[in-house]
């Protein structure tokens, strides 16, 4: 019964969603689709972060593939948006593929460090590159449809948490669990953990190179140091731990959390904005280390008590 209250509340809201175009301000559905695609994002970076337990930098230059994908397509190529979808995924693919087999052999900070300096070589690498305009850049054909991109973004947001949800329930998301809570156990049980972890990053750079193609198409400029941007990565990983790593709804939360919190404060303190988001943040890893979704699972129980024994468990 009570699953059938929670499928019927998400359909709604997304029904409430879906009707901001035609209710909603140009401001609000522009903030609308920047709030849709970095919660796809973040849905993206909880599959190898929060189900596999690796934690990437690297998700940037599949979002930035995702949008040189579109980018070269359309402008280079004169081929229409979705063939630069499609051609954006298949890059992040097999770059997460080819890529993926060595780097994540490493674990910890060696991983993060290494997926880390990802974005800065990506960088370095398009800037020199004729086809994708090297330090200059690409502009894309404009498409004023703000309607037709936020629905984009909402669409794929969905798709994005359905396979998220199948992937919480299936053998695959089981084993990429094991591979978070010990991955040598796991490999013990018979978890083919490269295959697993390769397969994770790669599903991983689909969806944020399908966020990188949409955005790119909407903005219709790219140029290396924002397609490849470190700290577009820090936001989903921000977002994804805020709302709930490891959950299916958790990183969805996070992201128009935080993203609301965000432009709230830009709005009225400018000055001051970045300081006050950080102390949000640092406080919610602090009350919340597991995020909203977690919160929200303990609040009928525990209350307020719950904040107090994240508290003495971080000694403050």
């Amino acid at each position: 019964m009570k699953a059938a209250w929670r499928i019927a509340a998400i359909a709604v809201l997304v029904l409430v969603l879906a009707g901001v175009p035609w209710y909603g301000s140009d401001v609000l559905i522009q903030f609308g689709i920047n709030t849709l695609l970095l919660a796809v994002l973040a849905q993206g970076w909880n599959i190898i972060g929060g189900y596999a337990g690796y934690a990437s930098f690297g998700n940037s230059v599949f979002y930035g593939l995702g949008s040189y994908g579109v980018a070269i397509a359309m402008v280079q190529w004169n081929l229409p948006f979705g063939v630069g979808l499609v051609f954006g995924v298949v890059l992040a693919v097999v770059f997460a593929v080819v890529l993926g087999l060595p780097v994540l052999r490493l674990r910890g900070h060696y991983f993060a460090i290494a997926t880390l300096a990802l974005s800065q070589v990506m960088t370095a690498i398009v800037s020199n590159l004729e086809i994708a305009g090297r330090n200059i850049g690409l502009v894309l054909p404009p498409l004023n449809n703000d309607r037709l991109f936020y629905e984009l973004s909402l669409g794929l947001l969905v798709i994005t948490t359905a396979s998220i949800l199948w992937l919480s329930r299936s053998r695959f998301g089981f084993g990429l669990i094991a591979i978070r809570e010990n991955e040598e156990a796991a490999a013990v049980m018979g978890v083919n953990t490269t295959l697993y972890k390769v397969l994770a990053f790669a599903l991983s750079g689909v969806f944020s190179a399908l966020a990188g193609g949409i955005h790119a198409y909407w903005i219709t400029f790219l140029d290396p140091d924002s397609a490849f941007d470190i700290s577009l990565n820090v936001k989903m990983i921000i977002m994804a731990v805020f709302g709930g790593p490891g959950t299916v709804l958790g990183p969805v939360v996070g992201a128009f959390s935080l993203s609301a919190v965000s432009e709230v404060l830009s709005s009225t303190i400018t000055s001051f904005a970045g300081l006050f988001f950080g102390a949000v943040v640092v406080a919610a890893v602090v009350l919340m280390p597991r995020g909203l979704a977690d919160w929200l699972r303990h609040v009928r129980r525990s209350g307020w008590r719950y904040f107090i024994d994240n508290l003495r468990a971080h000694r403050l």
